[in-house]
C-alpha cells in the first residue's frame, strides 16, 4: 500500500505519524515542515485545549458534528500524550490554552518529524506538485521533484491565510479536480476594517468591553478584549465576532461598543449625574477621562451632539441620558473582514457533506482523503483549530493505511 500525503502542515504531519501503511510519502513545497505551525501562538504554539469534549464542541464554529468521530478518537489529552511521547512537555495556561513547555512552537515540529522518522515516512522538502491523474484506482502525481504513484492521497494542504507559509488555495483546486464542492472560503477570526476613521485611536487597547454586531437579523456579541488598529479592530472579541458573522452581510452595517456593560444604563446615569455635581465648573472633555479612555472621548461626543467645552453644571437631563447612551452604544460603521491572507484561519473549503467524517475519505473518488484546514472546518482561538487539524489528519492517515 502506498500511500502519499500532499501538504506538511499540521493534518499532513498528523496523517503521516499514523499512516501505517507499506510507503508513506509526504510532499511539502516548502523548505520545512510546518511552516505555519512555527509562527501559531506568536511562536509558541497553541496547541489545543485542554478542556472536556463536551466544552471543546461549541467552539467548533463549524463542522462540529463532522469533526465529533476523529476528536473522539483523538481528544486533546491524546495530543498531549503523543507529544510527552516524543520529548514535549506541555503546560496548561488562562483558558486551558496547551503550549510546549519550552514556548517553542520549533518542539512541536521536532516532535512530529520524530514520529515521521520512526514511521519510516519519505519526507520530501521543496516539492511541489504540479498535477494529478487518477487511473485505474493509482494517483499519477508530478512534482518539482519528480513523478510518484499512490495507492491512496491524502490532501492536507491547509486554506488561503498566510499564504508565505504556503496556504496558497492548492487542495481546493485538487478537490474541484475530482469533482468536489468547495463552499467560499472567508476569513476566519480576522481583524475588523471600518469605514469610521479610527486612526486616532490606533493601539487604544481595551479591557472588559462589549462588542456587538447585528446582521441578517441576529445580533452577535461578545465581552472581554479588543483594540483598535490604523483602519479597525481586532483583539480577542473581534477575533471571535468576525467568525460568527463572516458569512452574513456586514458591510455598511454597525459595531456597537459597550464601554461599561457592567454598568446598566440606569446606574450609569446616576453615575454621571454625580460626576457633573461634583465637577460643575468643568468642562466635559475633562470630566469624562473619569469614566473613558481619553482618545474616545471625542467619538463619544460627536456622536451624541455635545461640545468637550460644555460645563458640567450646563449639561440637561435630556443630554446626560444621550451622553449615556453614546458611552454604552458608541457607533462605528463596518467596511468589511481583513484580508483572509491576514486571518488566522480560512473558513470555508471542501463540503463536508461529501467526505466521511470517519475516514477523512472522499464519498466521490475512492482512495482521496482530505484533512485539515482544505475542510469547511473552523473554531475559535485558544487551540481549537489546530486540534481539529490533528485529529482530521490522524483520521485520514490511519484509515488511509489500512488494508482492504
Amino acid at each position: 500500500m502506498r500511500v502519499g500525503i500532499i501538504g506538511g502542515g499540521a493534518a499532513g504531519m498528523s496523517a503521516a505519524a499514523f499512516c501505517a501503511a507499506d510507503s508513506v510519502t509526504l510532499l511539502e513545497k516548502n523548505e520545512k515542515l510546518g511552516k505555519k505551525v512555527y509562527i501559531t501562538g506568536k511562536g509558541r504554539c497553541n496547541v489545543t485545549n485542554n478542556c472536556a469534549l463536551y466544552e471543546f464542541f461549541p467552539s467548533v464554529i463549524r463542522g462540529s458534528k463532522f469533526m465529533m468521530s476523529s476528536l473522539t478518537a483523538f481528544p486533546p489529552p491524546s495530543l498531549m500524550e503523543f507529544l510527552a511521547e516524543h520529548g514535549v512537555r506541555t503546560k496548561t495556561e488562562r483558558g486551558n490554552r496547551v503550549f510546549p513547555a519550552s514556548d517553542k512552537a520549533s518542539d512541536v515540529i521536532k516532535a512530529f518529524a520524530s514520529a515521521l522518522e520512526r514511521n519510516k515516512v519519505d519526507v520530501r522538502l521543496n516539492t511541489e506538485v504540479e498535477s494529478i491523474e487518477n487511473r485505474g484506482g493509482v494517483f499519477y502525481v508530478a512534482t518539482s521533484g519528480g513523478k510518484f504513484e499512490f495507492d491512496r492521497l491524502i490532501v492536507a494542504t491547509g486554506g488561503l491565510s498566510y499564504r508565505s507559509t504556503g496556504s496558497t488555495g492548492d487542495g481546493y483546486r485538487i478537490a474541484r479536480q475530482f469533482g468536489h464542492t468547495i463552499v467560499p472560503t472567508v476569513p476566519a477570526l480576522s481583524a475588523m476594517e471600518l469605514t469610521t476613521n479610527v486612526s486616532p485611536l490606533e493601539g487604544l487597547s481595551l479591557r472588559n468591553v462589549r462588542a456587538s454586531v447585528k446582521t441578517d437579523g441576529k445580533t452577535y456579541s461578545e465581552f472581554g478584549e479588543m483594540l483598535f488598529t490604523d483602519s479597525g479592530v481586532s483583539g480577542p472579541i473581534i477575533l471571535t465576532l468576525s467568525s460568527r458573522i463572516n458569512r452574513c452581510r456586514i458591510a455598511g452595517e454597525t459595531l456597537l461598543v459597550d464601554f461599561k456593560p457592567a454598568l446598566s444604563p440606569e446606574t450609569l446615569d446616576t453615575r454621571l449625574a454625580g460626576d457633573f455635581a461634583e465637577f460643575s465648573n468643568k468642562d466635559l472633555a475633562n470630566i469624562l477621562p473619569g469614566l473613558l479612555p481619553k482618545a474616545v472621548i471625542p467619538y463619544v461626543l460627536a456622536q451624541c451632539g455635545l461640545s468637550g467645552s460644555l460645563k458640567g453644571h450646563s449639561v440637561t437631563r435630556e443630554q446626560r441620558f444621550a451622553l449615556g447612551f453614546s458611552v454604552k452604544n458608541l457607533a462605528f460603521t463596518i467596511k468589511g473582514l481583513a484580508d483572509i491572507n491576514g486571518a488566522i484561519v480560512t473558513s470555508g473549503g471542501v463540503e463536508l457533506k461529501e467526505i466521511n467524517p470517519k475516514t477523512m475519505e472522499s464519498k466521490l473518488v475512492k482512495g482521496l482523503y482530505f484533512a485539515g484546514e482544505v475542510l469547511d472546518v473552523d473554531a475559535l482561538t485558544g487551540g481549537y483549530n489546530l486540534q481539529c487539524a490533528f485529529a482530521s489528519g490522524r483520521a485520514a492517515g490511519i484509515a488511509a493505511g489500512e488494508r482492504q
